[in-house]
């Protein structure tokens, strides 16, 4: 029995040891391009702030995936994007609206994005909501998606007024004008230097914030 019961302290205090991550970072292949480089979003934000980051993103992942990737915990921060991925492959060029009202609605104030944002709040993280990196102006897979992109991103700043604790980073201005370095191969992606630089703008976010 004393066996049992020195075995159980030595595991606690073990487990109270272990570092917990603050920050939690949900999203698509915005966020996990170059994870296996060590080189992708999550990584960089670790090395930016000294500390562990809970990387929970995957590439291909629609917003009910991302809604799924979320693991309540003591975080003080939950990052995350998604929706590009239910806009360009899902509605086909023709059911954009619906789809995207599924996910957001116009006011900001309903649909999967608003739920999983309420969600998190509700268990203590705030939340930074980033956008995606717009073309670099050359012709893109994504260049008929720059409309629905910008709306989607308008809506997610309206939810951001409406709540308390949430923030949204745009990346519309970061990419300047026939610059293809912030971009991977096929101009969507980001490139190593694309997922550095966004970090960096996640890192100068959260650190505005806890100045304050």
């Amino acid at each position: 029995m004393r066996l049992v019961i020195l075995l159980a302290a030595l595991w606690a205090g073990t487990a109270a040891a272990e570092p917990r991550a603050r920050i939690q970072l949900l999203g698509d292949s915005m966020m996990a391009t170059h994870v296996l480089s060590g080189r992708a979003v999550p990584n960089w934000v670790a090395r930016e702030l000294g500390e562990d980051v809970d990387n929970k993103s995957l590439t291909g992942a629609m917003m009910r995936g991302i809604s799924h990737q979320y693991e309540p915990g003591p975080h003080d921060w939950v990052v995350l994007n998604g929706g590009g991925n239910d806009l360009w492959l899902g509605c086909g060029c023709r059911r954009c609206e619906d789809r995207m009202s599924r996910m957001i609605t116009p006011a900001g104030d309903a649909g999967m994005l608003p739920k999983l944002v309420a969600r998190i709040r509700g268990d203590g993280a705030k939340v930074l909501y980033v956008g995606y990196l717009r073309s670099p102006g050359f012709g893109s897979p994504i260049e008929h998606c720059r409309d629905e992109g910008d709306e989607m991103e308008r809506r997610v700043e309206a939810m951001a007024r409406r709540m308390d604790g949430v923030w949204l980073l745009s990346n519309r201005a970061l990419v300047p004008a026939g610059d293809r370095s912030f971009h991977a191969f096929d101009r969507i992606h980001p490139s190593v230097k694309g997922s550095k630089a966004i970090a960096r703008r996640i890192v100068s976010v959260i650190d505005h914030v806890e100045a304050r």
